[in-house]
């Protein structure tokens, strides 16, 4: 008999390990929340460009600059939600902001969300919580669909709860959608609901909870340009300037957009046809 509920119990904890126990802080700078057991990850190098390789964005480089600067000295802050037109750095202007508040001496540490992991994050607060760091708690592409319940798992990350949020936590949102939801899909809920006012007052709330709103939009001829010359300078590839730009013009015509993105994978394309390395 003591042999079969062994055999149950590790059953039990192959479907449900326990979770383990958390890092030591102090040796890394960035983690990823990983579930199943749950656990926080160190990542050994973060993937980021300079901030000053960032064009176009300055208003709200600024802005979350001066936020997160506050927040890593112990200053009141707000979450963020960076929201706006795809490829335009809003990921990497996360990544680039938390480099350079690390530069400035404040050990500020940033831990990756995944959407799909949003039901447990009450359970990664409560870890964070315990720690005497600061943590920017990011989640990169933040969206919700129909029927999607993740939206309320955020609130305790916005919100708190009755415990409130971690006065070390602070959380920053990237996503495409203003309203962190399909417009089509609010004007559904709202046409076919009992009362259409509040059908989707709850979702079309969440993004409300965010202090700050941080817009960014599709560059012009001239910013995409800049973003180039600013790559090739940075990584000192040397091109005629009628040969770039006529290639740069032709580059994002075929891809129908002109983005940081864009920008970006052209310069990788020229310095692989020149064979110089982007370390």
């Amino acid at each position: 008999m003591s042999e079969e509920l062994a055999r149950i119990a590790a059953a039990l904890e192959r479907m449900s390990p326990p979770p383990q126990p958390a890092p030591d802080f102090a040796q890394g700078e960035a983690f990823v929340w990983q579930v199943e057991p749950d656990r926080l990850s160190p990542v050994e190098k973060v993937s980021r460009v300079d901030l000053s390789l960032l064009i176009g964005v300055a208003r709200s480089r600024d802005t979350l600059l001066e936020n997160t600067r506050q927040f890593a000295r112990g200053l009141p802050a707000n979450n963020a939600l960076l929201w706006g037109a795809r490829g335009m750095g809003k990921s990497s202007l996360v990544k680039a902001v938390h480099a350079q508040v690390l530069s400035e001496g404040h050990p500020l540490k940033v831990v990756e969300l995944q959407r799909e992991d949003l039901p447990s994050v009450t359970r990664l607060l409560a870890l964070l919580r315990q720690s005497e760091a600061r943590f920017i708690l990011f989640c990169d592409d933040l969206s919700f669909s129909h029927d999607d319940e993740h939206y309320k798992s955020l609130k305790a990350v916005l919100d708190g709860g009755i415990e409130g949020r971690p006065q070390n936590v602070l959380f920053y949102a990237t996503s495409n959608r203003r309203h962190l939801m399909p417009r089509d899909m609010i004007e559904n809920e709202r046409s076919s609901a009992i009362n259409p006012s509040e059908a989707a007052e709850e979702k079309i709330s969440l993004s409300d909870r965010f202090g700050l709103w941080l817009g960014f939009h599709p560059c012009t001829q001239d910013e995409y340009l800049a973003m180039i010359r600013g790559y090739c300078a940075h990584f000192g590839i040397t091109q005629p300037e009628d040969v770039l730009r006529a290639e740069a013009i032709e580059w994002q015509a075929t891809r129908g957009a002109r983005s940081g993105r864009v920008a970006w994978q052209y310069v990788t394309d020229l310095a692989g046809r020149m064979g110089i390395p982007l370390a």
